[in-house]
């Protein structure tokens, strides 16, 4: 009969490494090193028996696991430089393919597909010794492809106001990146970077000093009885917004609070400096509310200060990167070269012939825009600049891990940051362009490898459902209310504040915490609501992908069915009540001796199975959510297990099981899947709650 077989959604490409170090067994999660070991072995047969070195072998997954674990579309591709037909190749590799440890057999499947059988015994044994969430590399190597530190920038948030619902997808995207980058055994270094001089916090200012007619010393007495001062700032930074609208004049104000600010050493400065620490440190605690943590706070102030910039702008120079534009629209300004434009006779920094379209990096009144700023901060993220921060100790974490932030003069001893192999900015998508103008500055500098290995991690925007801005007290119209969303504005104050959404969000699993908990006491019920509002959020910001526009609704978010983070909480709940009524613990289950063979091979084994597979395959999430920087497949997957796992405890009744043997090979189901799926959701920043 033939077999109709068809693509899953992501395949892994596994290039040459050496089969001794692919079939050490049992020391790495049986999954994905049973794939690495068939790919390896598949390429050693194909270079004996038709000397042919394959770069690349894409195994893909069957449409269902009665075929086999694993599927190779290899006898396709060969087709042509054999001059065979698919099939026939596949019969040969089958017929003579050594077949690698822990695997049953191979078979030929439709026109020319290769199935690989697992023995399940042997995988179960496997994995019940070894978590799927082992780490799979040692330092330096992994799904990154790059050996040395990865720096993650991810948050950034304009230090002039309080951190809004978009900011928190940005540092939810971003830790998670992170702790699937550690998972995978990369030393990592967390950058917050922090525009102190930029126009958002000179807005602020302004408000202060034309609006509210306020010194320094009176913004402190400000501060000091206002707990919340990053909310008065969101409301000021509002009223800015507006004072500018109603006379376009007033805009001359944040020129000059702008150069003040660069400048420094003014009262203008002064305040900026004042506001943005303060507003920063509120940052940092919502963010912690969330398990959110960062090494280095790498502000803009000391770019400028510390003349980060100069050095780069030489290295421009230098190398004719940049030149300065003589006529056109851009005259007196240093623009970037675009290697199809400039001529061969430019002598690298002046040029007959205007470019309109070049990039301007400096200004003709001679100040640096954004991007100028931005390459020479890259250049010092990659240890290509020569020159170096001052750092000091900023705020210590309640695990005492502690962040540094930047100064013109800091500590003797501190941990080294920049000089990284590697660059992952979480910016949102608006961003492109700016981000792509320094990616090909590096490129012009000659910094090619730097440049292959400088990722913009881009998102889309967060708005709100209607409903969700009613409930949060917003007017909303009535031609907006039949809209699937609505954005939200920071100028004009129509947006989520973080904290009061985490409040929400809390208050809202609260409610449902009391009424399913009451003999519980208030403590104890308050930090499961916590923790369910902060998993539900975090999963509600991860399951879509980056390029999605999420559309945030409470009802939706904190659904305990469905695809939520209270589902997959609740999922690991069960599975350790079951351990609770047994009187046993899931540890025990996983050491006790199961015959794996025999109960895989009974009437329910294939389906059982299916679970096991799903909950062995979490280390290749892991590798596909960094290839693919998109971390919606881990909250897929953790989604996927709970499903199936919900499942398997309707069909299968573990506690009252008669049959001894098969209830212990039913507990060690429970216990993997609990364990994995924990797992999962640790990576996604997800704790679990004791009951639900």
């Amino acid at each position: 009969m033939k077999q109709r077989q068809t693509s899953v959604r992501f395949s892994l490409c596994y290039p040459v490494r050496s089969l001794v170090e692919i079939t050490e067994p049992e020391t790495k999660p049986v999954y994905l090193e049973q794939q690495k070991k068939l790919a390896a072995a598949v390429r050693a047969f194909l270079r004996e028996k038709y000397q042919l070195d394959l770069a690349n072998v894409v195994i893909e997954q069957p449409p269902s696991v009665e075929m086999g674990e694993f599927a190779l579309p290899l006898s396709f591709e060969l087709a042509k430089r054999l001059r065979k037909a698919p099939r026939k190749i596949a019969e040969e590799i089958v017929a003579q393919l050594a077949l690698p440890k822990g695997f049953e057999k191979l078979e030929v499947a439709g026109a020319g597909y290769i199935n690989a059988r697992l023995k399940r015994d042997i995988a179960a044994q496997a994995l019940v010794r070894n978590p799927a969430t082992a780490r799979t590399t040692h330092e330096g190597e992994g799904a990154a492809d790059v050996s040395g530190k990865i720096l993650v920038e991810h948050t950034s948030i304009n230090p002039n106001k309080a951190a809004h619902i978009g900011h928190l997808r940005n540092a939810i995207l971003g830790d998670t990146f992170v702790r699937l980058l550690r998972q995978a055994g990369h030393p990592v270094d967390v950058q917050n970077y922090i525009d102190n001089t930029g126009a958002q916090v000179a807005d602020v200012v302004v408000g202060f000093a034309h609006l509210e007619k306020k010194s320094k010393p009176e913004i402190a007495g400000i501060i000091a009885s206002n707990q919340r001062f990053d909310y008065y700032c969101w409301d000021l930074y509002a009223r800015v917004s507006q004072w500018y609208e109603k006379d376009k004049e007033n805009l001359e104000a944040r020129l000059e609070t702008l150069h003040a600010i660069e400048l420094g050493e003014n009262e203008m400065a002064d305040i900026a400096e004042l506001v943005s620490i303060v507003v920063l440190r509120r940052h940092l605690e919502t963010m912690d509310r969330l398990g959110i943590e960062y090494d280095f706070l790498p502000r803009e102030s000391e770019i400028l200060r510390l003349h980060f910039w100069d050095a780069a702008f030489q290295q421009l120079k230098d190398k004719g990167v940049l030149y300065l534009e003589t006529e056109g629209k851009n005259k007196g300004c240093w623009v970037m070269a675009r290697p199809a434009a400039k001529k061969p006779d430019d002598g690298g920094q002046e040029r007959s012939g205007p470019d309109e379209d070049a990039k301007v990096i400096v200004r003709s009144n001679g100040t640096v825009g954004y991007v100028g700023k931005d390459i020479a901060y890259h250049l010092w993220k990659f240890g290509l600049l020569g020159r170096d921060f001052g750092y000091q100790k900023f705020y210590q974490y309640p695990n005492q891990h502690e962040a540094w932030i930047s100064a013109e003069q800091g500590e003797p001893e501190h941990p080294h940051f920049g000089g990284v192999a590697a660059i992952y900015n979480v910016i949102d998508s608006r961003q492109s362009d700016p981000q792509n103008t320094v990616i090909e500055a590096l490129r012009l500098l000659g910094y090619t490898e730097q440049a292959a290995h400088y990722t913009h991690f881009s998102y889309e925007m967060v708005a709100l459902t209607p409903r969700c801005a009613m409930e949060l007290g917003y007017a909303v119209k009535d031609e907006d209310r039949a809209k699937s969303y609505i954005e939200v504005s920071g100028r004009k104050g129509f947006g989520v504040k973080a904290d009061d959404l985490l409040d929400a969000l809390i208050n809202a699993a609260k409610v449902e915490v009391d009424s399913r908990h009451p003999e519980l006491n208030e403590g104890r019920r308050a930090v499961i609501s916590q923790q369910i509002a902060i998993g539900a959020l975090r999963y509600f910001m991860l399951k879509f992908t980056k390029q999605s526009v999420i559309a945030f609704d409470f009802k939706e978010a904190l659904a305990f069915e469905g695809e939520t983070g209270p589902y997959a909480q609740y999922a690991v709940v069960r599975a350790t009540n079951i351990f609770r009524k047994a009187g046993s613990e899931p540890e025990q289950a996983l050491a006790a001796d199961v015959d794996y063979a025999r109960y895989f091979a009974d009437e329910s084994g294939t389906e059982i199975w299916e679970l096991w597979l799903l909950a062995g395959k979490t280390s290749f999430v892991v590798e596909q959510c960094i290839a693919t920087t998109e971390p919606a497949f881990a909250a897929k997957h953790a989604f996927q297990l709970a499903q199936q796992f919900s499942n398997f405890y309707h069909r299968h009744h573990i506690l009252n099981e008669a049959d001894e043997g098969r209830k212990k090979f039913l507990l060690a189901t429970a216990a993997v899947v609990r364990r994995e799926l924990s797992n999962v959701l640790g990576v996604m920043g997800i704790s679990v709650p004791s009951v639900m």
